[in-house]
């Protein structure tokens, strides 16, 4: 009866002893490394960070504005790859070569007041019948030759339209696909120096059609007053009609 309440104690101690002897042992680091957050730190952190970045983006689309601008820059100085300046002074000097052309009396102003004062002046008095006749056919070749000389000059002009027409529908063009404001302005001083063509054609046109009205309307006043003279040497007493004997048939001799 002694020997079970001797088990029982032993029996409990055993199991009380159990878990200190299966319960896991800790042991301290050495140095143990503690992580500390800080909110207000980590805040300032990603504002500096998004700081930073906007002043990238800020770089990045500065540099593609300066890129854009120097290529803006380089489209306005560039210059138009056409040039219709040869044509249009080839225009000018066929113009101008039938102006230089002009028969007779050539558009100089000395020689004009040579020519008038010759030949468009008062009769002379003294002149002979041939010398009238001479004078007055020279004045009539002047005036057939003006008129001549104007249509000549007219052909010319019209020769110069189809020439006109290709370098204004050349010119529009470029100027419509012009890159830049070089191009464009090149373009526009191009379509101006083919207006100031066109309208030296036309001065040229009025030109040789009013010397031709003027040498007609001289030859006319000519005429007139050598028609007075000639009239007055018929009625002039000793220049007139004398009658005479005149024979008629054969007398049989």
């Amino acid at each position: 009866m002694k020997k079970r309440p001797l088990r029982a104690a032993l029996l409990a101690a055993s199991v009380l002893s159990l878990p200190v002897a299966m319960s896991p042992v800790l042991v301290a680091p050495a140095a143990a490394q503690w992580v500390v957050y800080d909110p207000t730190n980590y805040v300032q952190n990603v504002l500096s960070a998004a700081r930073a970045l906007e002043q990238i983006n800020n770089q990045i689309t500065s540099l593609q504005n300066e890129a854009t601008m120097l290529i803006n820059q380089a489209r306005n100085l560039a210059s138009l790859p056409y040039s219709s300046l040869q044509q249009l002074q080839q225009s000018v000097q066929r113009t101008q070569q039938l102006l230089q052309q002009a028969q007779n009396i050539a558009f100089d102003v000395q020689q004009i007041d040579q020519v008038f004062q010759r030949q468009y002046g008062n009769v002379s008095m003294t002149a002979t019948q041939q010398e009238l006749v001479a004078d007055a056919r020279s004045r009539w070749q002047n005036t057939v030759g003006g008129l001549q000389d104007a249509m000549r000059v007219q052909a010319g002009v019209v020769g110069n339209i189809d020439t006109n027409r290709a370098q204004m529908s050349a010119l529009v063009g470029q100027s419509q696909g012009a890159t830049g404001a070089l191009q464009a302005t090149q373009a526009g001083n191009q379509l101006l120096a083919l207006q100031a063509q066109q309208l030296s054609d036309l001065t040229a046109l009025l030109a040789a059609n009013g010397r031709a009205a003027a040498l007609t309307e001289a030859e006319r006043a000519a005429a007139a007053e050598q028609g007075r003279e000639q009239r007055r040497r018929f009625l002039t007493p000793g220049t007139s009609y004398q009658p005479g004997s005149a024979q008629m048939f054969n007398n049989g001799n």
